[in-house]
């Protein structure tokens, strides 16, 4: 897959082998926060239930540190969504471009409707 085209979307379009890359090291990085996320949950659930108070006391920190993964997950997803709009953009030009060159190339003009 490396340096090539995946073409796995309906409409045929075709995303570069870094792109794919790219998706693949976020959606990674992702999932390990979203499973760290599960740790400190479970542990705040469990200090909550203790009703001890230093236990209850942990939970302020563990929960400023969910709440900075739950910000980094949705900056992971900023990035993706940026980086797939790009794709999509640069490979529609492409798309133009290649059809724009093989009507030249076939001498057709495009008409304009009346």
């Amino acid at each position: 897959m490396e340096g090539g085209t995946y073409s796995g979307l309906d409409n045929g379009t075709q995303l570069d082998g870094k792109v794919v890359q790219i998706f693949q090291k976020s959606f990674v990085q992702v999932q390990n926060i979203l499973d760290q996320n599960r740790l400190l949950i479970n542990e705040i659930n469990q200090n909550h239930e203790s009703k001890i108070p230093d236990n209850l006391s942990r939970n302020v920190g563990l929960i400023r540190e969910l709440n900075n993964n739950i910000r980094r997950v949705v900056d992971l997803y900023a990035d993706l969504s940026s980086t797939f709009s790009k794709s999509m953009d640069t490979s529609s030009e492409e798309d133009l471009s290649v059809a724009m060159r093989s009507d030249a190339k076939a001498g057709h003009k495009r008409n304009r409707p009346v």
